[in-house]
């Protein structure tokens, strides 16, 4: 357990060290670290210091951290024992960063984060001025692209606009009790969390997902408000009924979820279950605009991410023409925060349109009442015949079946129709895979969707390269089926 005094001081000493190595506003410091204890430590002193920072994926090689950290142009590094065979060999390929710690130390080509920084003095010789993350994009099709935005230039301890829409959404304050089950490196976990931190709440991080401890710890710690992704719903549905039965939620008032599409019967489940506490959004780390949904509204209209309070939505054609209530077509955001992909000016320029209005890549429609509901990511279309497939609905059918732990589909090469639809799998019991369980899941398929929609095969894996965050890497998929063939998409 990490006290509100141990954050404070712990942050501040940091906070000297980066001083006295010569960090000022705007500079840039990088940590990749597990859920490690004093995560929040790290990132508090680059938020009180006027400097940019930014988590990188634990998960992630050395070539991929090294390219990370190069781009942000980090002068700083923090990293820990447990990710010691990474950091070994990312000591060489960080040239331009000055100052590289590890806590628990140990690792060639480190200082010893506890030696250096513990016997500091808890104090900042300078006025304290807000800070920024600055995160990636997961990179799920293609190089992960960092999302800048402007530094504020305020004094240290002025809230961002997510501080503000935490307590008037969600009703949090220096009560709440936040479980965050996923890993902090991402942007949700940890903006929430800060922001929590910021309240003077109390923060329970779980150091990876597990559906039946995420359980016993909303009962331990009488957790009050929690975040999750679709794929967490599956997970804890599929528990046993006697085992999910058996735990105390009564203290659970706010669970909020994101990051991917969740399936309609997935979320009428978890609200005959929960209560009408869930409550969804949508949005993205460039912060370009947002939308919420209460979990009353939702039922009267299923499988909508809501109306936009940050922002305007826009649904706009492949010419540029923006569309009517009920047609499909990308969705925009006007009015939000602007953004820049830090060193990819393309990019940036592709997000917007002529209009300044700007997109995250994403399909859906608004109904009448201004409701958005997303279809899928334009990336992942698949073209089949000049027929155009959106696998989403696919996948939200198959993760249905009570044989599935998770889906992803996509297109792969066919001679005749440039693609066709492919179901990759991942099963709850593996040793159920075969062509019997490949017909049962396709005819399961055509029982409920177009035969269009279908999977005309069904491959079995151990387990998706999905992200802990929910997202899932086709382009890894893909690669898997295409090789050097053009996939078209980046």
């Amino acid at each position: 357990m990490i006290t509100y005094g141990e954050l404070d001081r712990g942050s501040l000493r940091l906070a000297r060290l980066l001083h006295e190595r010569g960090l000022r506003d705007g500079d840039a410091m990088a940590l990749c670290l597990e859920n490690h204890p004093r995560y929040f430590e790290v990132c508090w002193a680059a938020q009180r210091s006027g400097l940019y920072y930014t988590p990188i994926s634990s998960r992630l090689t050395a070539p991929e951290v090294a390219y990370i950290v190069g781009d942000c142009g980090a002068r700083a590094f923090v990293t820990s024992r447990a990710l010691a065979d990474v950091a070994s060999e990312l000591a060489e390929q960080m040239p331009a960063v000055e100052t590289r710690l590890a806590l628990s130390g140990g690792i060639p080509g480190y200082e010893s984060y506890e030696e250096v920084v513990d016997g500091l003095p808890p104090e900042l010789p300078r006025p304290e001025m807000e800070g920024q993350d600055m995160l990636y994009s997961s990179g799920t099709t293609g190089r992960p692209k960092g999302v800048r935005v402007p530094l504020s230039g305020q004094p240290a301890g002025t809230p961002p606009a997510l501080f503000a829409m935490m307590g008037a959404l969600y009703g949090m304050d220096e009560e709440t009790v936040y479980l965050s089950p996923a890993p902090l490196y991402h942007a949700a976990p940890l903006r929430f969390c800060m922001s929590v931190l910021r309240l003077g709440g109390t923060c329970v991080v779980m150091e990876k997902f597990d559906a039946r401890l995420a359980l016993e710890l909303i009962e331990r710690h009488r957790v009050t408000h929690s975040q999750w992704v679709p794929t967490m719903f599956i997970r804890m549905l599929k528990l046993p009924e006697e085992e999910r039965a058996r735990f105390d939620l009564s203290s659970l008032r706010v669970a909020i979820h994101a990051a991917a599409p969740c399936p309609i019967p997935v979320k009428e489940q978890m609200i005959a279950w929960w209560g009408p506490i869930l409550h969804e959004y949508y949005a993205g780390t460039e912060g370009n605009g947002f939308t919420a949904i209460t979990s009353e509204e939702w039922l009267a209209h299923k499988g909508s991410v809501g109306r936009p309070l940050r922002g305007a939505v826009h649904i706009v054609d492949d010419d540029g023409r923006e569309l009517p209530p009920g047609r499909e077509g990308t969705v925009y955001f006007s009015g939000g925060a602007r953004f820049e992909y830090h060193n990819d000016p393309e990019k940036t320029r592709s997000a917007y349109d002529e209009r300044g209005w700007s997109t995250l890549g994403d399909v859906g429609y608004v109904d009448e009442e201004g409701y958005l509901y997303l279809t899928d990511r334009k990336a992942h279309m698949i073209i089949s015949g000049g027929v155009n497939i959106y696998p989403q609905e696919t996948e939200n059918v198959l993760v249905l079946h009570p044989k599935v732990a998770d889906v992803a589909v996509i297109g792969v090469p066919n001679e005749e129709f440039g693609e066709e639809v492919k179901a990759v799998v991942q099963l709850l019991d593996p040793a159920g895979a075969g062509p019997e369980l490949e017909e049962e899941l396709i005819a399961w398929c055509r029982e409920r969707l177009s035969p269009l929609k279908c999977p005309r095969s069904v491959d079995f894996v151990d387990e998706l390269p999905r992200h802990p965050t929910g997202k899932l890497y086709k382009r890894l998929l893909k690669d898997r089926y295409w090789g050097d063939r053009d996939t078209r998409i980046v």
